[in-house]
């Protein structure tokens, strides 16, 4: 029986989209993704004695990523990234380490921006930008 290290590696990653309320499917041939999740900070330092440091709150959190992929005309999830940029939010899975093992973090997106690159000497790629609009919920698998 396999021992699970606590570390996971990501080449079985998922990447799930859907932008129009049918149910999520698999973007074909992701290379990568990221997702970052930020918290603004909110000062509210006041006047003391001690005076020689500033103090914070947390404020409004919010997330957003970029998924690379080979370019495919055959796959709709991936055609749908280009109709949906700037649309209203749409709903995204992803499965860093594959869909049994490591977390599942969904939301939904607002896809900003998508650029292909082209080199004579490479495959077409697509990189997809896109912002959270609500919660990155995370669940352990």
């Amino acid at each position: 029986m396999a021992v699970n290290t606590g570390t996971y590696t990501g080449e079985a990653g998922v990447v799930k989209f859907s932008d129009d309320g049918s149910a999520v499917a698999a973007v074909a041939s992701v290379r990568s993704f990221t997702v970052e999740q930020s918290t603004d900070t909110i000062e509210d330092t006041t006047m003391s004695s001690d005076g020689a440091f500033r103090t914070y709150k947390g404020g409004l959190s919010t997330f957003s990523g970029t998924i690379d992929c080979y370019l495919r005309d055959d796959d709709d999830p991936q055609r749908s990234f280009f109709t949906s940029i700037g649309n209203n939010a749409a709903a995204i899975e992803l499965y860093p380490s594959g869909e049994t093992t490591g977390v599942k973090l969904t939301g939904d997106v607002i896809i900003t921006s998508h650029s292909i690159s082209a080199s004579f000497d490479a495959m077409t790629e697509v990189s997809i930008s896109f912002t959270g609009s609500g919660a990155l919920t995370r669940t352990d698998l």
